[in-house]
């Protein structure tokens, strides 16, 4: 199988993305890659698979080393003198972190343009963006999170919660503009971070100690489901530790948990899964507070996603890829316009 990696965007997660395709290209073995890179003008790449480092990217080397490629019916194509040139694939696989590739932007064109590929679609991705609206999505499908405040760029910065706080962007991943505050002193620092990344933030308690445990999967077919992993256990993971996460290519351990807890937390994963996500491959954050698993969020593009977790990555990527969900085919006949020409006596 042939897998188009789109990766890049515009977005404060464009550098994370850029690692997760170069941390991709080391784990996939069993299928050949192109690379499709979008800058931060948002125009589109192929990029050869010997210039996937860094600095290929951050030297802009690719202006001039890289062929410039267009969207079109069905894929992407190497414009030139003599007639434009089809990228050959089997299916596009979304890698783009944050704005562009989680807030649906990416999901849409390929809709739009009746590309296969893996990734949230739409819907999936517009309410995984938004921590407020995950929140909503939790509370519709009884899944529990913990209590929250949002606050707004113009409005009064009045916390109803009780210190320690967490303070986030809404629209936001990869802990960037994430504080810790402790005490009432902390705040204004801690929001004036945040509002520069967004214009809503959201309030949570910040619970020392807690336990935390990830899930990914996906359905292809059937579910395919990782190991249940507990993170390393920090305050939290700033945006420096999670670059460097997102370069993760090894497997990590399972968490040493109970039978009981590990089904808690694979049927919360499949309650936020189904049907929203299908197609792609998720990867949910529980919190564990007396034994009742609670949602913290959901990456529907998580970092190198998520290979580290599973057995067989490759394995992973062919069962989604041979079902994905497709969009019904409507026919547009015309017939209520030609019936009323009709009647009109115009046919």
């Amino acid at each position: 199988m042939n897998i188009a990696i789109i990766f890049g965007g515009s977005s404060f997660e464009h550098e994370i993305s850029i690692v997760s395709a170069i941390t991709l290209k080391s784990v996939i073995k069993k299928h050949s890659l192109e690379f499709i890179f979008i800058d931060a003008n948002r125009d589109f790449y192929l990029i050869d698979s010997n210039n996937m480092k860094s600095k290929f990217f951050s030297s802009k080397e690719y202006l001039k080393k890289s062929k410039k490629i267009n969207l079109t019916k069905g894929g992407f194509e190497i414009p030139g003198m003599l007639g434009a040139k089809k990228i050959n694939f089997d299916v596009a696989l979304n890698l783009v972190h944050g704005r562009d590739g989680e807030d649906g932007k990416i999901a849409s064109l390929l809709e739009f343009y009746d590309i296969k590929y893996i990734g949230p679609r739409v819907e999936g991705s517009v309410l995984s963006f938004n921590k407020a609206l995950t929140k909503c999505l939790a509370k519709s499908l009884n899944v529990k999170t913990l209590n929250y405040q949002l606050l707004d760029i113009d409005g009064l910065r009045e916390i109803n919660i009780d210190y320690p706080i967490i303070v986030k962007p809404v629209r936001l991943g990869s802990s960037i503009g994430v504080s810790i505050v402790k005490s009432e002193d902390e705040l204004d620092y801690a929001l004036d971070v945040a509002f520069e990344f967004d214009t809503q933030v959201l309030i949570e308690p910040f619970i020392e100690g807690i336990k935390e445990y990830n899930l990914a999967g996906t359905f292809g077919g059937e579910w395919i489901l990782s190991i249940v992993e507990e993170p390393q256990k920090e305050d939290f993971l700033d945006f420096d530790k999670k670059y460097l996460d997102f370069a993760r290519d090894e497997r990590v351990s399972q968490a040493n948990i109970s039978n009981s807890l590990k089904e808690k937390i694979e049927e919360n994963f499949k309650a936020i899964y189904n049907p929203l996500f299908l197609g792609a491959i998720i990867r949910c954050d529980f919190f564990v507070i007396d034994n009742e698993v609670y949602l913290n969020e959901i990456n529907p593009i998580p970092g190198s996603m998520a290979n580290y977790l599973f057995n067989d990555f490759d394995e992973v990527l062919s069962k989604i890829a041979t079902n994905l969900p497709t969009e019904k085919n409507i026919n547009i006949d015309y017939l209520y316009i030609n019936n009323i020409q009709k009647v009109k006596g115009k046919a």
